[in-house]
Order: structure tokens, then sequence, then C-alpha cells
């Protein structure tokens, strides 16, 4: 490995160590190698752009080879985000957070794979085809971020990008054995990021430790005009104070939460992580979420109205794949979308439009939209008195692929990750050990536009843990 964290890279360029194209070659190469396996990249650059000139101050990411999920749109690249309906579409354009790391040297290898517009929980609804767990080729990566966690996991790019609606960062930094952020909602630009459900969908980053994590939401966040829902508010620091005691910082716990865990290797890492992080001085402080029971249900009635709104756009006539089985302009619309359109993505473009219809809006939406508001009051009054909430990420370990065929017991896999989505708080996922050999993650939320608390813990946290070092077999050459 020419290193095992950003700064150590970054140490190696600045030093004349390692130059920029062998670093690339390095990362090319093993694309090459365990991507026929994996499926974690959709398209691969040939011939990666050179970074632009230094960044000043000078960048820690500046020549290091990264990777984007492919729903952020790339100039002269094709944007897919895993669907037929795009996979012929070249953006003419670069999102925001895609030009924002390429002003501080980011050398991009190319689009990972990804659950169909980010409607998913394990990379198995890609029109590319499943993404591969480096941990178990047999079991999922999750989703929808499978392939950006599939590709940092197996080390075939030091960071990725990802997105987050209800979990689609934390859950396969889980399943893979990474660390994944998704910020507060606002503090990363949309702009040019394909949309599925507007008022949930927030970029973030999956590396293997916090603090590669930092160095990288660092350069992304900040306030953009093109971007009506971006916080314009001043960017903070959320490197310098990572070295910073977590002595007297009150850590929430939902007891309840970890009495639900079924399997007990999970439960037994999860308490022994809080017993770590009370030996590094911060206090345990039961709390309680009343209407996070809630949330699962809310969830799957406000993104799947968002979706279906947003996904309209593609009707075959503007961009997008276009029907040669039509009749006239009905028969174009429909057929489109159904050839474009995968089933789990027609699943949701459905629910939706139901439940915005005419007699549904009152009952379903709007009462989905007031348990959203509870559920946010509930965090709102746990963070009065305490800093940070530590939780499980998932209620299970990475599961084999096609092991839930019912869509219903899909969605419950995201039943720890959703409520902090719903009230847009900071989120990360950390390892902290294994079950049955696959890795498992604590959740840390964080008040609102406070992520440099959780990712202070995290890397406070993985100073005295080696979990987020482990590589699967296979990759650690």
């Amino acid at each position: 490995m020419i290193g095992s964290s950003l700064l150590q890279i970054a140490e190696k360029v600045r030093s004349g160590s390692v130059s920029v194209a062998e670093l690339t070659a390095y990362y090319q190469q093993r694309i090459q190698q365990h991507n026929p396996t994996l499926n974690a990249f959709i398209h691969v650059k040939e011939s990666p752009e050179s970074p632009l000139a230094e960044a000043t101050p000078p960048s820690p990411l500046h020549g290091i080879p990264m990777a984007h999920k492919d729903l952020f749109c790339t100039r002269d690249m094709i944007t897919s985000c895993g669907s037929a309906m795009l996979k012929s579409y070249v953006s003419p354009y670069d999102a925001t957070v895609v030009s924002r790391l390429q002003e501080q040297g980011a050398v991009c290898l190319g689009k990972t794979n990804m659950d169909e517009f980010a409607m998913g929980s394990s990379n198995e609804n890609s029109y590319f085809g499943a993404v591969a767990n480096p941990w178990n080729h047999e079991h999922v990566p999750g989703g929808s971020s499978g392939g950006s966690a599939a590709a940092v996991a197996a080390r075939l790019v030091p960071y990725a990008t990802a997105t987050d609606t209800g979990g689609s960062i934390r859950q396969p930094a889980a399943f893979c054995g990474i660390t994944g952020i998704k910020p507060s909602y606002g503090r990363v630009s949309r702009y040019g990021m394909v949309a599925f459900a507007s008022s949930l969908d927030q970029a973030g980053v999956l590396a293997p430790s916090a603090e590669d994590c930092a160095l990288v939401l660092q350069a992304m966040m900040g306030h953009d005009p093109q971007d009506s829902t971006s916080i314009n508010e001043s960017v903070p620091s959320v490197t310098e104070k990572l070295d910073h005691s977590v002595r007297g910082m009150k850590v929430g716990v939902v007891r309840e939460w970890i009495e639900q865990l079924q399997d007990a290797e999970i439960k037994a890492a999860t308490e022994e992580s809080l017993r770590q992080l009370v030996d590094l001085g911060a206090e345990l402080v039961d709390v309680s979420l009343p209407h996070a029971h809630l949330a699962v249900s809310a969830y799957y009635i406000l993104a799947p109205a968002e979706c279906s709104s947003n996904l309209s756009r593609f009707d075959g006539v503007r961009f997008g794949h276009q029907s040669d089985q039509a009749e006239d302009l009905q028969a174009l619309y429909a057929n489109s979308r159904s050839e474009g359109f995968g089933q789990e993505v027609k699943r949701r473009i459905l629910t939706g439009t139901w439940a915005l219809s005419a007699g549904y809006y009152d009952a379903y939406y709007v009462k989905a939209q007031r348990i959203r508001r509870l559920i946010a009051e509930d965090f709102k009054k746990a963070f009065s008195h305490i800093d940070v909430l530590a939780c499980p990420v998932s209620p299970e370990v990475a599961f084999a692929k096609g092991a839930k065929s019912d869509p219903v017991s899909m969605y419950q896999s995201d039943v720890f990750t959703i409520p902090a989505s719903l009230a847009g708080l900071p989120c990360l996922s950390m390892p902290i050990g294994f079950s049955q050999g696959l890795p498992v993650g604590l959740q840390l939320i964080g008040r609102y536009l406070d992520e440099a608390s959780i990712l202070k813990l995290a890397h406070q946290y993985q100073q005295v843990t080696e979990w987020h070092q482990c590589i699967p077999e296979g990759y650690d050459d």
C-alpha cells in the first residue's frame, strides 16, 4: 500500500517520493485488477486529467486519485445514475462538488456503481449489475452508495464521494468496514447532483478514517448560490479540532435501539465501542426518541412523493432514454419510462404518485410531514443536554445477495438511519468490529451544522482502535 491515510499519501506526493502519475497508475492498476469481481465502477477514465495547479494554501487532496458516485454530473463524462434511462447521458457541466474537489487538485479516476437513482439499500438495483462486498463477494455492500463504499474498502481509491437520503452513506460504510459522513442538510451543494428526494438528499464522503473524511468534507462544504437549499453560513474548520480531547463530552445513547439488536456480536461490539468512548473521557447519557419508530413509515411516503416529482422530467423527449416503439406522444412517455426505469424506481414513483393524489394527500403525505416534525423535535430535545448521539447503524451486517426479495424487509434495514435524515442532522458511521466475519458500524449523530463534534469523537476513537485499518483479504497487497 502506498499509504494508509490521505495525509500519508499527500506527504509522499509533496515530498516527491511518489509522483501524481505514479500514484494514478497504481490505483488504475488496482481498479483493473479488482473491478471485474467487485463491479464497483461503472465508468473508468482511461486517461485521467492532470490535477489543476496546486491550491493556495497547499491542499492535502492535490494529486490524489478519487472517484465520484455516478449521480454527480461530470463534464464530458457519462452520468448514468445506475439507470438505463441515462446510460448514454454525457453532462455538459460539473456538479459543484466535482468542481470544488477539482479546484483542490483531486484526480477523478471514474464513476462508481449505485442503486438506480439512489433507490435501494443493497446496490442490487443497478442497471449495470450488483456490486460485491469486498469482505464476502456473495454479500451486498449496502446502498445506494455501494460502489463507492466497495471501492474504498478494497482500496481501489483513497476516497470517494457519495450521497445519503435515508442512510445511503452510513449503511454502506458500516457494511464495508469504512468511515462515511453525511453532513447537515444544506451544508454541501446539491447543484449538479441528480435528485431523488430533494428535501433529504445530501452529498458526503466515504473514506477509511474520520480524519480522511474531514479533509475531503472541508473542501466540499460551503454556500453555493446555484443551490437554493444551500446554507449561507461561514464554513467552519472540521479538521482543526480533531486532536482535541473528548473528555467531558456528553454522548447520548438510545438504549431501546441497542436492545432491539438480535445479533449478539453486533450488540457486543456496540456496547464495547460505547465503553471505549467512556475510557476516552466521554459521559454516556440515556436519551429517548419517542417518535423514531414512525420514521420508516413516514420516509417511505415522503421520499417516493419527491421522487415521483423529480423523475417526471425523464419523459423520453428532453433527455434520457427514448423508446423507438411509440405511435404517439402518450405511448412515447409510457414506453420510454417503462424501458428506462427499473422495478424499484417504478415502485417508488407509483407509491409517491399515489400519496400525492387527490384523496390521499392529506391522509398520508401531510401526516408524514407532521411525523417528520415530531422526530425533529425529539432530536432537538435530546440535544438540549447531550453533544453527540451514538447508536447502531444497522440491525444486521451485510446480508447475502438476493436475501431480501421483499421490499418491506429491505426498507426496514434503514430503521436506525432514517430518523436523523428526516431531521437533516449530520451523521457518521465508523467501523467498530465484526460479526460473522463481516464489519459492524456505529452511528454518531450531531447537532445541526455540528459536523466537527462527530468527526472529533470518531477520530479520537480511531486513535485507540484499529478497526478502520482493517482491509479485506485479497485486497491488502
